[in-house]
């Protein structure tokens, strides 16, 4: 299919699927559609293992918001598919750079939307899609604009809408179309700047033959200069951290914490600490490890140096963890205790990626690349996981127990919550609860959240 057969089916997916409708299930639909049709528009080449894997990521994100239909499923639904349709289109492109790609095109549709020559492809018959431009989209796009403005400036104009009985809603078919057309447009036709093709080639994982001659950074120290300033910086950096070790261990293992309040500002504190450090200590391993200083054979005690201190901060993150583990044994789970325990894995996955980049000899740009998709893959196990489920489960064996805390702020746990409602005598939680679960299930079917599905509750019986 052309690219304006592509974007135009797009637009009419999103007006079928959201029309009248909340986001949820149909949102999901529209993820499966989109991989679907992207699977099937991709040249047979460029469907590499890369390409299947991501296809196979997008179907089940999907699937993950049309269950759960929360913020982080979204994101990863949404990253998901550009990354499909990036890599099916430009897969010799470093992921790292389709940010780039996705910034700037959703920055530059007006821009590019009126280059019509680039995007729909002529035709010697005047086609329902060029009538459909002109008649429709193009008047479409003013009316809910000057629709707004008169709207705004008269009560009874607004007014006249809200309360018109009609069951065709046109401004709400309108913005969907307009809203499909953009996504459409973006999804199908994005375009990729020569620079950004120039930039990629400063991304890779390997050196080229010419970056192995070894250059001093800076003019006024030679290599021999510079090779001796970054021994003496990191073997001085390697005492400081290993007094910091000791005494960070010091104050979360052997002190005292006097309440939960003070414990849970400490271990916040220590861990945003560890986190600063360790993105400070990647940032001067990647200033000294660059270029031609890689292959640099008289520079193996700098390499040794550096090695003890990704170690050494290794041991940094694994003491934060223990503290933070400690904190969720005496106080319970929560979101953020969650979080803490995803910034440290991430943290823990850099040093190991910088430490393979100083072994293997790799670019800088090496460590940004696997970072790039140890996220992604961050934001899948994120989308795919009941975390709120695995709370309540957690916290409600434990004596102190906070219900309404896990009936307000915790998502998806209506199950548990039901069943220790039944044991507790709890009638004010359990009707709480299937009101809340009711209302879900009494949504249109493009409307639900599938997890709600799951759940059997007694329905009032009527009289």
């Amino acid at each position: 299919m052309k690219k304006h057969h592509l974007i135009f089916i797009t637009v009419l997916a999103v007006i079928i699927l959201f029309y009248k409708e909340y986001i949820a299930l149909n949102l999901g639909i529209f993820g499966i559609f989109l991989s679907i049709l992207t699977y099937i528009q991709t040249k047979t080449e460029f469907k590499n293992r890369t390409f299947l894997t991501l296809f196979v990521t997008s179907i089940f994100s999907s699937l993950a918001f049309a269950w759960f239909g929360d913020a982080i499923s979204f994101v990863a639904v949404f990253i998901s598919l550009f990354l499909l349709r990036f890599r099916g289109t430009y897969p010799k492109l470093k992921p790292f750079l389709y940010i780039e790609v996705l910034l700037l095109n959703l920055f530059t549709f007006l821009g590019r939307v009126f280059n019509i020559e680039q995007w729909y492809e002529k035709s010697r018959e005047r086609s329902f899609a060029k009538k459909l431009i002109a008649i429709v989209l193009i008047p479409a796009f003013f009316i809910t604009i000057f629709f707004f403005i008169y709207a705004f400036g008269s009560d009874h104009f607004a007014n006249i809408f809200k309360d018109s009985e009609l069951e065709f809603q046109p401004l709400t078919f309108i913005v969907l179309a307009i809203a499909g057309f953009y996504i459409g447009f973006i999804f199908w036709n994005f375009g990729v700047e020569r620079f950004i093709f120039k930039q990629n080639r400063y991304l890779n994982d390997d050196f080229s033959g010419l970056v192995k001659i070894q250059k001093p950074t800076f003019s006024f120290l030679d290599i021999d200069s510079e090779r001796t300033s970054g021994f003496i910086s990191l073997s001085a950096l390697n005492i400081l951290l290993l007094i910091f070790i000791v005494t960070y261990n010091y104050e979360q293992f052997f002190e005292i914490t006097k309440s939960a309040d003070s414990l849970s500002a400490e271990t916040h504190e220590r861990v945003n600490a560890v986190i600063m450090s360790i993105v400070m200590a990647i940032l001067v391993i990647l200033f000294y490890f660059k270029k031609g200083f890689n292959f640099d054979e008289k520079a193996k005690s700098l390499k040794i140096s550096a090695k003890i201190w990704i170690v050494l901060n290794a041991v940094l993150v694994i003491s934060a963890s223990l503290k933070n583990s400690e904190y969720i044994i005496n106080y319970g789970l929560t979101y953020k205790r969650l979080g803490v325990y995803a910034f440290l894995a991430m943290a823990l996955i850099g040093l190991i990626f910088t430490f393979i980049k100083i072994q293997k000899r790799k670019t800088n740009a090496f460590l940004f690349n696997k970072m790039f998709w140890a996220c992604y893959g961050l934001i899948l196990v994120c989308s795919y996981v009941n975390w709120g489920g695995i709370i309540t489960v957690n916290n409600i064996k434990r004596k102190d127990f906070a219900d309404n805390y896990h009936l307000v702020s915790i998502n998806y746990n209506e199950k548990t919550l039901l069943d220790y409602a039944e044991k507790t005598g709890n009638l004010e939680m359990k009707n709480k609860l299937q009101e809340r679960i009711m209302s879900y299930q009494k949504e249109t079917f493009l409307s639900k959240i599938l997890y709600y599905e799951t759940i059997n509750i007694e329905k009032p019986k009527s009289k």
